[in-house]
């Protein structure tokens, strides 16, 4: 059978401060009227019903989930007791579900990207999932570049394989960290690499295999845990499991070992929206460029973005290349050349006592 797992764990920090401790990143509506987590359910349903999503988060979020998703109930949510990065959670789902269903082929989605158009997304996820239903394969999804982007990973392409599909499947030659300019604008302008999107395709079991073989001290922590699936137990198991896993991406842990790895090349709109300038390529613009969501009005500025969620007005006059943002009793300015760093400026902000509210 066919199952989604949506990784939903994170907390979105760069978008701070309309995400905060008490409202994480995919809580948020930002690319629509809807929250990310909501358009990331709305748009795997077609092909995988409500029932076999499986949402891994933490168990901080788990209220939220209920309160803010229609139709999910308990047995849709596996709860992190903190965090311990995308090979624990992904694990955690296909240990749960091999349990449940030793033919379940998984579709491994993030709660927090745009993609568009979705009927073309589900025609490409379809055609994997028959790939790794009935092969062992691991199947990564790779995204045609449209810029040389600094801040994705990148798929090196190889050959492509043998499969009379409609869509285009490769080897797997390499995979490449987040590189700087020129490396990107090199891959870019080849033609031979593809944005990591970190969305996958695989069977359970074929998943479990790759663990034992690369990751083989996981793969007992998981043996030991499946052990309390189902019992009273189950809970402060998954807390010392989660105490004693090894923090590790799938792409470090997994993909990079694998020899059994494809990637799908997808000629989607995809955008992992990752900070406040990913507004700026997905958001209605004016015609100086400026993104305005909320109150707000410009004079002689450009390629400025401003979202306000407050009471009142955001005015600017004579600013460019700026994100401004007002929420509640905060207001962030910050270039856009600096909007990854404002992590760094959580960390600041967390060693003020009398700044820790703001968070």
């Amino acid at each position: 059978m066919l199952y989604s797992v949506i990784m939903a764990g994170g907390r979105g920090e760069r978008f701070w401060p309309l995400s905060r401790i008490e409202k994480p990143k995919q809580f948020l509506r930002l690319l629509s009227d809807k929250m990310l987590l909501e358009e990331t359910i709305d748009r795997i349903t077609p092909l995988v019903p409500i029932e076999n999503i499986r949402i891994v988060t933490s168990r901080s979020m788990e209220n939220l989930i209920y309160d803010a998703i229609e139709g999910i109930d308990h047995k849709n949510i596996l709860a992190e007791p903190f965090g311990r990065n995308t090979c624990a959670a992904v694990g955690l789902a296909a240990v749960h579900l091999l349990k449940e269903d030793p033919e379940a082929n998984l579709i491994v989605l993030a709660a927090d990207h745009l993609i568009k158009p979705a009927d073309r997304l589900i025609d490409i996820l379809r055609e994997g999932t028959a790939l790794t239903a009935a092969e062992d394969y691991l199947i990564t999804m790779g995204i045609v570049p449209t810029r040389a982007e600094t801040g994705y990973g990148y798929i090196k392409l190889g050959n492509e394989f043998d499969y009379k599909g409609r869509h285009h499947i490769y080897h797997v030659s390499a995979f490449t960290e987040k590189p700087r300019l020129a490396v990107a604008k090199e891959y870019y302008f080849s033609g031979h690499y593809l944005w990591n999107s970190g969305m996958f395709i695989w069977s359970a079991a074929a998943f479990m295999r790759a663990i034992e073989k690369y990751q083989p001290e996981m793969a007992h922590l998981f043996e030991e845990y499946k052990q309390y699936i189902g019992t009273e137990r189950e809970m402060s198991a998954r807390t010392e499991l989660y105490e004693r896993i090894n923090s590790i991406s799938v792409d470090f842990a997994i993909m990079e070992k694998a020899e059994n790895v494809l990637t799908i090349k997808a000629d989607i709109v995809w955008d992992d929206v990752g900070d406040w300038n990913s507004l700026q390529r997905n958001r209605e613009q004016d015609s100086d460029n400026n993104v305005m969501i909320g109150e707000a009005v410009t004079l002689e500025s450009f390629e400025t973005t401003v979202y306000n969620d407050a009471e009142g007005l955001v005015a600017c006059v004579g600013v460019s290349d700026l994100v401004i943002v007002r929420s509640g009793e905060i207001t962030l300015v910050v270039h856009k050349s600096k909007a990854q760093s404002i992590k760094q400026l959580l960390v600041k902000l967390a060693e003020n006592e009398n700044y820790k509210k703001y968070l």
